[in-house]
């Protein structure tokens, strides 16, 4: 072989040789795929192409449709559920339209039912004076939550959530759950989660037979008016190391069935606070916290990723600047989400 060709076949090993490192350089720099998921809001009407497209706008992987019942108050022992005097969204047939079209923009699916009270009550309260009662309850919550695993079922949906912020419910009655779970998996065969709050998941004893960890993820993080990014990701570390041993221990991975913060002052003081009284907008505190929360967790492997709560279906017509409520449409932090989901969707 003479000199001219020798050096011709070095230079084309060394090139490729050099691309085979960028190309692996570039995989391994490239984050891992998380959930990037909205909590698509039951609405009166039906869902529209217009109303989907505004979701994939911002790079969102998952969308969560919330299908309702309702109880008259704390003690009553049935949950009314799928009847005509619902809205659309909040029914069988509702969830059924937002998912399908949904999945046409490639969106996965989570069917989380929950329930709201008269006067809208906290639900982790939830619990019964006698055993007769408890069983009328299990009864009814069955019926409910079963009828929404045959149409998560259906619908193929990827992720589904047994129950949302049912503390009491949930200490109260493990025997219960293991049994629900039991029958869910006989209709249902993707993945499952259970959507506790903040202060309850480290109580919750089935979570090894579920697939995920869900945390709403109301989590004290800062006491100041406008916190910081930095200030923020400080009051999220002891947070942060609580859930990963909660993870660790049940070999199970954290997932945000619920996140987000209001865009007010001391946002991050009591983050699950809805109060309407509370107006002082505050759109900076918003986005810090937001990109706290997402810069510290995204990075843990033992974090699959979450819902932002929440997203109405008519995107042209709520949030906005002048909005002081969890919606991040039309603010400063709807783009900066679009710019995470972007990153952890490959």
């Amino acid at each position: 072989m003479d000199v001219n060709k020798t050096k011709l076949m070095f230079r084309f090993f060394a090139v490729l040789f050099i691309q085979l490192v960028l190309v692996l350089s570039s995989c391994a720099q490239k984050p891992e795929k998380k959930i990037n998921g909205v909590s698509f809001v039951a609405s009166r009407d039906e869902a529209a192409k217009e109303h989907v497209d505004a979701v994939a706008s911002i790079h969102a992987n998952y969308a969560a449709v919330m299908p309702f019942g309702f109880m008259r108050n704390p003690k009553t022992a049935t949950i009314i559920h799928n009847t005509d005097r619902q809205w659309f969204g909040e029914t069988e047939a509702g969830i059924i339209q937002y998912a399908e079209m949904l999945k046409q923009q490639n969106i996965a699916i989570m069917v989380k039912p929950q329930i709201w009270i008269s006067h809208g009550e906290f639900t982790g309260h939830l619990k019964m004076e006698t055993e007769e009662e408890w069983k009328t309850f299990e009864n009814s919550y069955s019926s409910f939550i079963l009828t929404y695993a045959k149409a998560a079922q259906a619908l193929n949906a990827e992720i589904f959530c047994i129950g949302t912020e049912l503390e009491q419910f949930v200490i109260n009655r493990p025997e219960y759950w293991l049994q629900l779970i039991s029958e869910i998996k006989k209709i249902y065969t993707g993945k499952l989660t259970y959507a506790a709050n903040w202060d309850e998941y480290k109580s919750v004893s089935f979570w090894k037979e579920l697939d995920y960890i869900g945390v709403d993820a109301y989590f004290p993080v800062s006491e100041v008016k406008t916190p910081t990014i930095e200030q923020a990701k400080e009051g999220l570390q002891k947070w942060k190391a609580e859930m990963k041993q909660v993870s660790e221990t049940n070999n199970t991975p954290i997932l945000f069935t619920e996140y987000g913060y209001r865009s007010v002052d001391f946002a991050g003081k009591e983050p699950w606070v809805s109060s309407r009284e509370m107006t002082s907008v505050n759109l900076e505190a918003q986005t810090n916290l937001t990109k706290a929360l997402i810069e510290e967790m995204y990075v843990e492997p033992w974090f699959k990723g979450g819902f932002i709560w929440k997203w109405f279906i008519k995107h042209d017509e709520v949030g906005g600047v002048q909005n002081s409520q969890f919606t991040p449409q039309n603010k400063p932090v709807e783009a900066e989400l679009k710019k995470y989901f972007d990153l952890y969707s490959n």
